[in-house]
């Protein structure tokens, strides 16, 4: 069973920076797909970031697209999101995925507890 655990959340202005980390065990950590989502009350979880087992690829949801950063360190066992020039709209509860393929090729996710992130001054 992966566990995956969040880290970082709070409270920064507008303008600021912060930066998200994220935990997983339980599995080979090269081998997960690792990905940040966000949601908001009533809205659906959104995609923020991912990026691949091997850390070569990466993608941006439009909106955070040259503010954030998603990078890992599988000797660590750990991805983050650095999230610089935060505007008010990126308020939402931060959520860590990891994704594995099964020994039946189908894709398993698993969720961290998700961390708040508040822009306002």
């Amino acid at each position: 069973q992966v566990q995956v655990v969040e880290s970082g959340g709070g409270l920064v202005q507008p303008g600021g920076s912060l930066r998200l980390s994220c935990a997983a065990s339980g599995f080979t950590f090269s081998r997960l797909a690792m990905s940040w989502y966000r949601q908001t009350p009533g809205k659906e979880r959104d995609l923020v970031a991912d990026i691949s087992s091997d850390g070569t690829s990466t993608n941006y949801a439009d909106s955070v697209k040259g503010r954030f950063t998603i990078s890992r360190d599988n000797a660590k066992r750990t991805v983050s999101l650095q999230m610089n020039s935060l505007k008010p709209e990126d308020t939402a509860v931060y959520y860590c995925n990891a994704r594995r393929v099964s020994v039946l090729g189908k894709e398993v996710d698993y969720w961290g507890q998700g961390t708040q992130v508040t822009v306002s001054s």
